[in-house]
């Protein structure tokens, strides 16, 4: 590894990130804000993509491109469908899907496009690594499939849609178009979230509070996991 790309989708997802690196160097670029900063020798890239698949694709593809990074890992928050998953419970991806991707008209499962796939998977490696800093430092941490739509989910019948269908045990919104984007450019790549909420929960809960906390568990976490990296 010569290079890191930290992404997250959010302000909220990368501000715990950056708030442990001094001297940042803010590069502008499509529409974007990229932080590149130093730590222990190890060059860092850091940026929050703004919410969506296409977003988090233009910005997943531009550290790998433009910025040179060849491995990208990914900090932010996600809605729970395991109903073991409580809000701040920390999933690391093992594969991730899009459920709002549907071809199924052409006979096609739901999820898949010729020439893509429904799964893809992350790095085995970067995953035990995770693992093992997890168990290091007693933090309950889950591995699961992540599912990938470019809509906030908060209908219970939605949700089990894509439970039944994918078995999928959390929701978000870039997680798999950065997996797509990794795989095709052969870039290890690892998705991290803590839940902010549960896909079934009233509109009266405060997203916000629990957004920042959650991204704050999800951001402590992957510097853990930095540190790691670079021993």
């Amino acid at each position: 590894m010569t290079k890191l790309a930290i992404m997250g989708a959010m302000e909220e997802e990368i501000e715990p990130l950056l708030a442990h690196f001094e001297n940042v160097n803010v590069v502008e670029f499509a529409n974007n804000k990229y932080y590149e900063v130093s730590y222990n020798g190890l060059d860092i890239v850091i940026a929050y993509s703004k919410i969506g698949k296409v977003f988090a694709s233009l910005t997943a593809a531009t550290m790998i491109e433009k910025f040179g990074c060849d491995t990208l890992l990914f900090s932010g928050v996600a809605g729970g469908i395991n109903p073991k998953l409580q809000i701040g419970d920390l999933i690391i991806a093992d594969k991730l899907c899009q459920h709002d991707l549907d071809i199924t008209a052409f006979g096609h499962p739901h999820g898949f496009v010729p020439g893509g796939k429904v799964f893809v998977e992350t790095s085995k490696e970067l995953r035990g690594l995770a693992i093992k800093v997890a168990k290091e430092n007693n933090l309950k941490v889950i591995e699961g499939t992540i599912a990938t739509g470019d809509q906030f989910v908060h209908s219970s019948q939605r949700k089990e849609f894509i439970e039944n269908t994918f078995n999928a045990d959390a929701l978000e919104m870039e997680g798999a178009s950065v997996a797509v984007v990794c795989d095709a450019l052969s870039v290890p790549f690892f998705i991290l979230r803590a839940i902010s909420d549960t896909a079934d929960m009233d509109a009266g809960f405060d997203f916000d509070e629990f957004l920042k906390s959650s991204a704050k568990n999800s951001a402590d976490y992957l510097i853990k996991i930095v540190k790691e990296l670079k021993k």
